[in-house]
């Protein structure tokens, strides 16, 4: 089968979901205000490398419990989903999106697009703690092979040359750096030197 990988965030809207979601709820739901000494502990701990990134990550959702989970997250996308770009609603091959964001705040999205598949990093919806490993860099490679072992990727669409080299290198095609919106087609083997 052959397919097409798309990241999330910054790629096919202009933002970083999980962030921007955060402020959302921030602003929303302002109580949610007594957790941020432990989220920025944990940004402390982690700029001094002393837990990583996915340990980080684990903090930055504690909140979900003490929200109307469904209800943020629908009026979240009510007020962002216009922000989709343009070209992403073309129709196209069949595709896969690929992310690091939480997948109670992806599935929302995911079904209003009717996204063809969507992989992202699993989250308890009771607690906001991240289950399993945060899907980025080279999970999301791992997580696409173990869902779909037999696919051939064409085209890859991200922002970030840095992060998702491992998605890029799928490509048999294409790929695509998302700026501002604007695709700009490179060759892999000429921006990595493999």
């Amino acid at each position: 089968m052959e397919m097409d990988i798309y990241d999330f965030d910054k790629t096919i809207v202009p933002f970083d979901s999980g962030s921007l979601f955060t402020v959302y709820c921030l602003l929303h739901y302002p109580w949610i205000i007594v957790l941020l000494p432990v989220i920025a502990f944990a940004a402390l701990l982690m700029l001094l490398k002393i837990i990583n990134f996915t340990s980080f990550k684990k903090t930055c959702f504690m909140f979900v419990p003490l929200i109307p989970l469904n209800t943020a997250v629908k009026r979240f996308w009510d007020k962002y989903e216009n922000k989709v770009h343009t070209w992403f609603l073309k129709d196209k091959r069949n595709y896969v999106v690929i992310s690091a964001s939480p997948d109670f705040l992806l599935n929302e999205i995911a079904e209003r697009l009717s996204f063809d598949n969507l992989i992202c990093t699993r989250h308890s919806r009771k607690s906001g703690i991240i289950i399993g490993e945060n899907c980025r860099d080279g999970e999301k490679v791992r997580r696409f092979n173990e869902m779909f072992p037999n696919a051939k990727v064409i085209d890859v669409y991200s922002d970030s040359i840095h992060h998702d080299k491992p998605i890029f290198s799928l490509a048999s095609g294409t790929c695509y750096q998302v700026v501002k919106g604007t695709l700009c087609a490179f060759d892999f083997k000429d921006m990595y030197g493999v």
